[in-house]
């Protein structure tokens, strides 16, 4: 804000000099002062700008957008309801202005009553009944003693209008509208055999760590399906996904059955915007590794919106990586990535879930 001297792309100069934060070339014993600037970042502003211009590639499918939850909203005050539902506020306006309509007559003629018993010199606290039964006052004159019954009539009709009727009453009224959904779910398939070491699986679990993190904070209607599998593959809780140390051999079309099996069972293609992401070393047996393209190419990729492979720490292009990377050359929702080091988990994640204008950019 306020900047006139700079466009996009100058370099601004580094300030010279060595004190308030002005960067000095030489080291000092003594002196001090303070950075010109300080930069503050929350977590929520962290993680804004840590998943920015990320998505699940084609959330909403055409026919399900016709698909609706139910929510009460407000649509205005109804004259009957449920004693939870009353609005106070405005059912004391409602009881007010019926009090002010209805007593405005008696109150004017009420007004007009006292002026002119003040005018004939009669007294609006004193009780006429009772100064006439005593001996030592004088009785009122006729037209006093009329003034003050009919003052008495008027206060006893204002009095008799209610202070709440039924009339009154004012309850919040709500509707239910319909609200388009989007219902995902993400199956995280993690491959825990004997050849995934520990420096292997850790990798593997920062890379759905961060997929957890940022599906949870962006999609507030998503399922996670997690699948760990060594010969056999089993459905988990996230702690058991994430903690348990079990291992074994190597057959990774049996966690592909697996989630096909769910999705066949729990989520139809109807309902579900279904996502896969699958990571392992890519070492498999032999004979596993052309049946799970078969899987994915036929029964998979057919149902899923996206399916994200990726390959940990592998030297070269394990049988698994060139088995789908030849299925990805005729399907457009199948993406591979391969995770070499730490600072490889992030950039891959980017880049399998980047928007697609961020894509078609790259």
């Amino acid at each position: 804000p306020g900047n006139k001297e700079f466009v996009t792309g100058d370099r601004i100069p580094r300030p010279e000099g060595g004190g308030a934060g002005g960067g000095g070339s030489q080291a000092s014993d003594s002196g001090e002062s303070e950075d010109t600037f300080r930069f503050r970042l929350t977590r929520e502003e962290f993680l804004e700008f840590f998943f920015e211009d990320m998505e699940l590639p084609d959330l909403v499918k055409t026919q399900l957008s016709t698909l609706a939850e139910r929510k009460l909203v407000r649509a205005g005050w109804r004259s009957d309801g449920t004693p939870s539902n009353l609005s106070v506020l405005r059912t004391m306006r409602k009881s007010l202005g019926r009090r002010i309509a209805l007593s405005a007559p008696y109150r004017q003629r009420l007004r007009e009553i006292e002026d002119e018993i003040v005018m004939l010199g009669g007294r609006l606290d004193e009780d006429p009944a009772a100064d006439a039964g005593d001996g030592d006052a004088a009785a009122p004159s006729e037209r006093l003693a009329r003034l003050y019954a009919e003052r008495q009539s008027a206060l006893s009709k204002i009095a008799r209008v209610p202070f709440i009727d039924t009339f009154d009453l004012r309850y919040n009224n709500r509707i239910v509208q319909p609200r388009p959904i989007s219902q995902a779910v993400m199956f995280c398939l993690m491959d825990v055999s004997g050849s995934m070491d520990e420096k292997r699986k850790d990798l593997a679990k920062r890379f759905f760590i961060l997929l957890h993190l940022f599906l949870t904070r962006h999609y507030e209607r998503i399922e996670l399906v997690f699948i760990r599998h060594h010969t056999s593959a089993r459905v988990v809780d996230e702690d058991e996904f994430f903690h348990s140390p079990e291992s074994g051999g190597t057959l990774v079309s049996s966690a592909l059955e697996l989630a096909l099996s769910e999705i066949r069972e729990n989520y139809p293609t109807a309902e579900w915007n279904i996502y896969v992401a699958q990571a392992s070393d890519g070492d498999n047996w032999d004979d596993d590794s052309p049946k799970c393209r078969q899987l994915l190419v036929n029964d998979l990729l057919p149902l899923v919106q996206y399916f994200a492979y990726v390959e940990i720490e592998a030297e070269h292009p394990q049988k698994l990586w060139e088995q789908y990377d030849a299925a990805r050359a005729t399907a457009r929702n199948l993406a591979l990535g391969r995770i070499r080091t730490r600072a490889d988990v992030y950039p891959v994640l980017r880049e399998l879930f980047a928007r697609k204008n961020q894509k078609a950019a790259a």
